[in-house]
């Protein structure tokens, strides 16, 4: 029986992340600090489903303060650490920006630390897509550098990276990073497309696409994404023995410190996943369209042979089949909460 600290267990990936290990009989220590950056409500809903399981503990904290952080490391047995606690949100980091920085930086900085200290034996921790920036060249690899972001919030997750690397290097702490590409499914976001999408859809209101359409996401499936945060920490990182620093690889590190990328590999243009959207909905989208919003990308696409290669982890659930079942949760998690 394994000890794992999730951060963020109240979020979206972090409750399944949360609900995947205990159904393994891990003992999961969920911290989250149950924010306003949307919908509480849906968190608590989420922290209620854990709390189902007596394994489950959790820890309402803000790891953006020190010296909350260190009596959280002192007082808990930690083995593990999956740290998906972070200020999300590409817009948000734009208006915020004080706020992203506390919440995906200063706060990592915190977990490195009680990890340091505590020998934790591997920290997971997410990154992002969104660290590829302006690169064009598709599909995005790990093995190619991510230096040119365009976005605050792309920037911190870049800035965790880095940081995870100092301390594999300085303190030999094995952490792994992993580039989540456009996470979808049940108890989702409210304020990612798919989730805004349905809601606009159900109440007969125009959805916001812009740049007319004409951008594609690798829409992740977030089953998919937990088999992805799973094996990789169940395989804790190592030094690459190959790894030469006349001509490094961005992704490895002679210090045990690697980065994945978890993503679909089917990119879906997005008039094709609204498409899907009202045949799982059986209703046709009103479509507003806009011009292109500061810090968005036209095109992603990822390259999972690293992932596959290390854990063998393939992603396997197409959109049409992750946006059936995402609305039919939805309908029926809003049909309970109508009767209420």
């Amino acid at each position: 029986m394994a000890h794992v600290l999730v951060t963020g267990a109240a979020g979206f990936i972090g409750f399944h992340v949360a609900r995947r290990l205990l159904a393994r009989g891990d003992t999961v220590l969920g911290v989250d600090r149950v924010d306003d950056a949307y919908d509480p409500a849906l968190k608590e809903e989420r922290l209620a489903v854990l709390r189902r399981d007596w394994r489950f503990r959790e820890v309402r904290l803000d790891l953006s303060v020190q010296a909350d952080a260190e009596r959280l490391f002192a007082q808990n047995i930690v083995d593990s650490v999956v740290h998906l606690a972070a200020r999300p949100g590409v817009r948000q980091s734009l208006v915020a920006p004080h706020a992203a920085v506390r919440h995906n930086v200063d706060a990592f900085l915190h977990v490195l630390e009680g990890c340091r200290v505590a020998g934790v034996e591997h920290l997971v921790y997410a990154s992002s897509s969104s660290v590829y920036g302006a690169r064009t060249d598709l599909p995005f690899s790990e093995a190619r550098s991510s230096d040119h972001p365009v976005s605050l919030y792309a920037a911190t997750k870049k800035a965790d990276e880095l940081f995870a690397h100092a301390y594999a290097e300085s303190f030999g702490l094995p952490s792994s990073g992993l580039r989540f590409f456009t996470v979808y499914g049940p108890w989702g976001r409210p304020d990612m497309a798919i989730s805004k999408f349905t809601k606009a859809i159900l109440e007969g209101r125009p959805i916001e696409v812009f740049r007319g359409g004409r951008m594609s996401r690798d829409f992740t499936y977030i089953d998919d994404v937990v088999d992805g945060v799973v094996a990789v920490l169940d395989t804790p990182a190592e030094p690459d023995p190959e790894w030469s620093g006349d001509d490094p690889d961005p992704a490895t590190s002679s210090a045990p410190w690697r980065v994945y990328n978890v993503g679909s590999q089917r990119p879906v243009e997005l008039m094709e996943a609204i498409r899907c959207l009202e045949r799982s909905l059986g209703r046709k989208a009103t479509l507003q369209f806009r011009e292109m919003q500061p810090g968005d990308v036209v095109d992603t696409a990822c390259d999972g042979a690293r992932l596959r290669h290390h854990t063998q982890v393939q992603p396997t659930t197409p959109i049409e089949v992750g946006l059936e079942r995402f609305v039919a949760w939805y309908l029926d998690h809003h049909r309970h909460r109508e009767a209420a």
